[in-house]
């Protein structure tokens, strides 16, 4: 909303200091200051009221050392970082971009899917929550919305260009070229790395690119899915899963930026996407309001975030990814998510198999998810948490790097 009062001012009266709102690196430091002091300030306030309410974690046996002491936490905390991070959009986003819009409605619909799980755990007194068919469900069709936009939405374009031409002293509009509808993606590591969806059925023939949707928006429902579940596995011991996306989406914010800027795409030899650069914003705006949330989500813990933050932040992350076409990076990126993920999946299948053939369920894992397994080990939850926050700035630095190793 400030946006558009500034442009109006610096339009209309020449306002000195108003033309500040057209550079989106203003508006993207102004969004990560305000969500930050949202997080901390405003955030107690929320903490407080949550404790009034008796809206407290119930925390289930599990053995593990010092979980008793977290019974009555107040949960559903993730609404400190929808707050936190859609202010501040509204304030300083373009909110009329595409991009800033799908990623709006993500952040609420994801985040009443697990305000709703929220719910029925604390006051229905069911410790299961949202019955997962619901969960996925919600999932898919948040897919289907997104990629159903990407694949339809006329401005979600990408900008083939004469790149011998351009130079820094270059605009976005004086760089001949044509914005074009495109389902290409980036494939890390390999030199021409760009990937086209539409190959995958080229196979049928000509006009087959007709039915590429076909493939595209089942591979983003997949990704959605299969990233707010992740998600929602690592949230399980203090500071985890905020401190990990705060690094995940910080790395996504490089990725924006560049994919949104017309030289540095050239430079790197990278996809530019035509207005995706508005989306940092968002993103900056998110990662304060993570960091901010670690304030009082960091051990001991005054405060979950619940299915509410950690599904919202999963599915966010899945479509900053998808957008910025960077989704085949997320197995790195995203691997502390990806680990937790597996573990739970051969712990569970192992279990079943072995089960089914000698009468007794063996296990991989002294407990799944992963960090659950460095507890039953003896390790304290914050050096687990410290050190899978390394692990994930060694895959952030990772992932950055395949912008030039190629």
């Amino acid at each position: 909303m400030l946006y558009y009062l500034f442009e109006y001012l610096e339009n209309e009266y020449q306002v000195p200091g108003a033309s500040l709102f057209g550079f989106i690196t203003f508006r993207a430091a102004m969004a990560v200051l305000l969500s930050l002091i949202l997080a901390t300030v405003y955030g107690k306030k929320i903490i407080l009221f949550l404790r009034r309410k008796q809206i407290g974690e119930s925390i289930r046996d599990l053995g593990l050392d010092g979980q008793e002491q977290k019974a009555g936490t107040p949960t559903m905390g993730g609404l400190i970082i929808i707050m936190s991070t859609l202010i501040p959009v509204l304030l300083f986003a373009d909110i009329q971009n595409i991009y800033v819009v799908l990623l709006i409605v993500t952040t609420l619909w994801m985040g009443i899917i697990g305000f709703i799980d929220d719910y029925i755990k604390i006051f229905k007194k069911d410790k299961k929550g949202l019955k997962g068919r619901f969960k996925i469900l919600g999932q898919i069709v948040l897919g289907l919305i997104v990629g159903t936009t990407l694949y339809y939405h006329p401005e979600v374009t990408m900008r083939e260009h004469d790149k011998s031409i351009i130079t820094e002293q270059y605009t976005v509009e004086q760089v001949k070229g044509e914005d074009i509808k495109s389902t290409m993606t980036t494939v890390p590591i390999l030199k021409n790395n760009e990937f086209d969806y539409g190959d995958l059925i080229s196979w049928a023939g000509e006009g087959a690119k007709d039915y590429v949707w076909l493939i595209f928006i089942p591979m983003i429902i997949l990704i959605v899915t299969a990233v707010s579940n992740g998600a929602n596995l690592t949230d399980g011991i203090d500071g985890l899963a905020a401190g990990t996306s705060a690094i995940i989406v910080f790395t996504l914010g490089v990725f924006t930026w560049v994919s949104g800027n017309i030289i540095f795409s050239d430079y790197l030899d990278i996809m530019y996407i035509t207005g995706v650069g508005e989306l940092l914003v968002f993103v900056t705006a998110f990662v304060g309001a993570l960091v901010g949330f670690l304030w009082y989500n960091a051990f001991p813990a005054t405060v979950f975030m619940g299915d509410t933050g950690s599904l919202t932040i999963g599915g966010v992350i899945a479509v900053i990814a998808i957008i910025i076409r960077k989704e085949l990076l997320i197995p790195v990126l995203c691997g502390i998510f990806f680990a937790e993920s597996i573990s739970v999946m051969l712990q569970v299948g192992y279990f079943k198999y072995t089960k089914k053939r000698s009468g007794e369920g063996k296990r991989i894992f002294l407990m799944a998810p992963l960090h659950h397994h460095y507890q039953k080990k003896g390790y304290h939850e914050s050096k687990i948490v410290t050190r899978f926050w390394i692990v994930g700035i060694i895959l952030a630095i990772i992932t950055i790097v395949t912008l030039k190793v190629r």
